[in-house]
């Protein structure tokens, strides 16, 4: 059974044992001051998207409270908040009375949330292209000259992270706060998938492809942008993929080469 992510109200949340976050300034379920509590929260809510990123939490694994709180040396009620949050934002998947689960899309999970996003980006790109002003436009250049720094000095998930802010900013362009909300869900599931299933030597996306973007978006070369977005959101897909379809095909000849020489011998 597939586990795939998706947004959770604060009710959904409360029903596997996660709340949300309280008030700012106010005291949480931990009983520390409001500050003090959100600095620990946000320790670790940084933590552990850290690790989604650098796949090193795996497709369908459990994330129980009591053993976050005794690896972070805070309370269960601190690691609840953090786990609501990222389920709320699609990272992880809550399920009632059973807790919180990296999520393990199907492939039919993937294609959906990949041609989702081709259909929105490429939508943008049509509204935007020959319309962004130079101060957008400045403001596309330095993000891409950033994710060139990162990439070159080989940070991996800053590179991720980067990656898909760069989409956002783009999407934010077409100033609708509907497609902002929903890119970032989006943009979120595919940052996960990526990071389950892509091999880590593959950067998110090539800082060189994002500067040919923006080179078309600002010549209003409206055909060439939206051909280079949805080519590059294909190759990404199909990785992932790639990867995935290996993952849920166990290798019983591996797994069981063992048992079957000695059983020739």
């Amino acid at each position: 059974m597939s586990r795939t992510a998706a947004p959770a109200s604060p009710r959904d949340a409360s029903s596997t044992g996660v709340t949300p976050d309280t008030a700012p300034g106010s005291a949480g379920d931990d009983g520390l001051p409001g500050n003090a509590g959100q600095q620990i929260e946000a320790r670790v809510y940084l933590a552990i998207s850290q690790a989604l990123l650098s796949g090193k939490l795996r497709p369908g694994m459990p994330l129980r409270e009591r053993n976050l709180a005794q690896a972070f040396g805070c309370t269960r009620g601190a690691v609840r908040k953090v786990l609501a949050r990222l389920g709320f934002e699609g990272k992880l998947v809550l399920e009632p009375n059973r807790g919180a689960f990296v999520p393990q899309p199907s492939l039919d999970d993937i294609r959906q949330t990949y041609r989702a996003r081709r259909v929105l980006e490429t939508g943008v790109i049509a509204s935007i292209c020959g319309q962004l002003s130079a101060s957008q436009l400045a403001v596309l250049d330095e993000h891409v000259a950033t994710e060139a720094r990162s990439h070159a000095e080989g940070t991996h998930e800053r590179s991720i992270r980067l990656a898909g802010e760069f989409h956002l900013k783009l999407i934010g362009m077409a100033d609708s706060a509907e497609l902002d909300a929903f890119a970032r869900q989006l943009v979120a599931k595919t940052e996960l998938y990526k990071a389950l299933y892509d091999p880590a030597e593959f950067i998110h996306c090539a800082p060189t492809e994002h500067a040919q973007l923006v080179s078309q978006l600002r010549d209003g070369k409206t055909q060439a942008a939206i051909a280079l977005a949805a080519a590059h959101l294909d190759e990404l897909e199909a990785r992932v993929l790639t990867r995935a379809a290996a993952a849920e095909t166990p290798d019983f000849h591996a797994i069981f080469a063992e048992a079957f020489a000695g059983a020739a011998s």
